[in-house]
């Protein structure tokens, strides 16, 4: 039996150690503790629900949800920063070798003419030397770089519209059509450069051939946005979120070169539809990725949809496979890329861009759920258990915590797997793409993973 004078001492006790602050240690010591420079509700929400701890940038973090500007001065030289084992970011440290317009282009070339090289059948080309299964990208050139090699191709087909774009900017800015030579030139003139020999004046520019025949509905031109989770590039391992979604010009399209300059036309970024007097501020201009597949297969047919979509789903892992080897695999490192996929009338997926930092703001109620849920299912990859962070762990979660997320590659499953890998895909074993991507369009079916 206590004695008062035991109760006296226990909570006297108990007093000491609240104020010299013990217990509050002792409670932060198993919490996640997060730090972020981009102040999204639904990352915040995410983080709170977890009851993870919210942290200032110099103390002890666990995790930082950090803008691309931070990664770099995170993982710069100058910097000298090491993480420990138990700190992860949302950034690989050269993400920008798949995120810049310029970089992707020139690491998508490299890949093919590597893939060339070793006499792989995936860089086999047509009659007009056309690579039949890696031509995803719309040809593209690098101003001021490359202009002798663009005025060559221009002249080929004078009548061609092509679409310029500042290889470091996001949400449609800096964009413009061209359909002559001469606006180039004024181009390079406005922006106070002599000669297209020197750069150093100069922000760079990719120009790119412009998709003037892309699939419409309701007359209108749209783009997807997909969302790709990657949690290591040696060996590569890769997710799909099932929920992406389309956005749409908020003005009919037409190819007439009279409505070149009319952004509401051509550009899908709801950065630039959202000022347009037809904006819709209920639904935003976006349709679901499953409604998409719905409008597809009633109008189309469902075998020729199941045939886009597995070859937007091969686009995303060739990228990826083209990053891989000049990507610093860093362990301590997850990337959710933002990719923007356009399809033509012929069906045909072409790979825009990758976005390092998709946009995380609201533009509806529904868009706030999505952002909501696609966070929430990332960290639980990305952050098993909502515990602290352990670098070693092999990367690998379970079926059961991948929520809207599907496996869309596994490079050592897939090296494992041997000539049977697309028949257990087939039958509902993901261990990479879906099967019948090969079968349906006749590519190769023992490379197309490896």
């Amino acid at each position: 039996m206590y004695t008062y004078k035991s109760w006296f001492e226990a909570i006297k006790c108990l007093c000491s150690t609240l104020c010299s602050g013990n217990v509050t240690t002792q409670i932060m010591a198993g919490k996640v503790k997060w730090v972020t420079d981009i102040e999204k509700s639904v990352l915040i929400n995410n983080f709170e629900k977890r009851g993870w701890i919210q942290v200032a940038e110099n103390e002890d973090w666990n995790f930082y949800w950090m803008s691309v500007q931070t990664i770099r001065n995170v993982f710069s030289v100058e910097s000298g920063y090491r993480l420990s084992d138990d700190q992860i970011v949302n950034h690989f440290p050269n993400h920008y070798e798949l995120t810049r317009k310029d970089l992707m282009v020139k690491n998508i070339k490299r890949y093919r003419k590597e893939l060339e090289k070793e006499g792989s059948p995936l860089a086999e080309k047509d009659e007009n030397g056309k690579y039949i299964y890696l031509d995803f990208v719309p040809v593209t050139f690098m101003l001021p770089a490359d202009y002798n090699l663009f005025v060559e191709e221009f002249r080929k087909n004078p009548s061609s519209t092509w679409i310029m774009k500042p290889c470091g900017k996001a949400q449609g800015k800096g964009i413009f059509l061209i359909n002559k030579l001469s606006q180039i030139k004024k181009w390079s003139r406005d922006s106070k450069t002599s000669s297209f020999v020197s750069q150093s004046s100069k922000e760079a520019y990719v120009i790119s051939l412009y998709i003037n025949n892309p699939l419409l509905i309701g007359g209108k031109k749209f783009d997807l946005r997909l969302y790709v989770l990657v949690s290591t590039y040696r060996p590569l391992r890769c997710y799909m979120y099932k929920l992406g979604f389309c956005r749409f010009c908020t003005v009919k399209y037409t190819p007439s070169t009279s409505e070149l300059d009319n952004m509401f036309v051509h550009l899908t970024n709801v950065a630039i539809q959202k000022h347009g007097d037809d904006y819709n501020h209920i639904h935003g201009g976006k349709w679901t990725v499953s409604n998409l597949r719905l409008y597809l297969e009633s109008t189309r047919g469902k075998e020729v949809t199941n045939k886009l979509f597995d070859e937007i789903h091969w686009i995303i892992v060739q990228s990826l496979k083209a990053v891989a080897p000049v990507m610093n695999n860093d362990k301590h490192c997850f990337e959710c890329y933002g990719y923007d996929i356009i399809i033509d009338d012929k069906l045909k997926p072409w790979l825009i861009e990758v976005n390092a930092s998709p946009s995380l703001t609201s533009s509806t109620a529904n868009d706030r759920i999505l952002k909501y849920n696609l966070i929430n299912d990332t960290l639980n990859i990305a952050v098993p258990n909502g515990e602290i962070p352990d670098c070693k762990w092999n990367k690998s979660p379970p079926k059961e915590v991948l929520g809207n997320y599907e496996v869309l590659y596994d490079e050592e499953m897939a090296q494992s797997d041997g000539p049977d890998r697309d028949m257990r895909s087939r039958s509902g074993q993901t261990t990479g793409i879906k099967g019948n991507r090969a079968r349906d369009s006749g590519k190769p079916v023992l490379t197309t993973w490896k």
